[in-house]
């Protein structure tokens, strides 16, 4: 299992109707869901690191996640997304390097 960390914060938001409308059948199509797609946030802990939006999502496999970014119908909307914003994208391993 892996997951999908991404904050995003719009510069401009002409992008953000087609995206919402369309990227969830791209998601659902790679097997991935989303966990959380929310404004409703606040950091806890650490340096500010303000965001307009968290976002989670859940995929079966590395391959799933990264098939899902070069898919052709996602590629437009990935290219708008972060030219209308300031986004950081975490791919994560749900895997515990610390457990003893």
């Amino acid at each position: 299992m892996f997951y999908s960390v991404l904050d995003v914060t719009p510069t401009v938001d002409t992008w953000i109707p087609a995206y919402i409308a369309e990227t969830g059948v791209i998601v659902k199509k790679h097997g991935g869901k989303y966990l959380a797609r929310t404004a409703s946030h606040e950091q806890i802990e650490g340096d500010d690191a303000g965001a307009a939006l968290r976002i989670i999502l859940e995929w079966p496999s590395k391959e799933a996640a990264l098939n899902f970014m070069k898919d052709p119908e996602y590629v437009p909307h990935l290219k708008a997304r972060t030219a209308g914003s300031v986004s950081h994208h975490f791919l994560i391993e749900a895997k515990d390097d610390l457990a003893q």
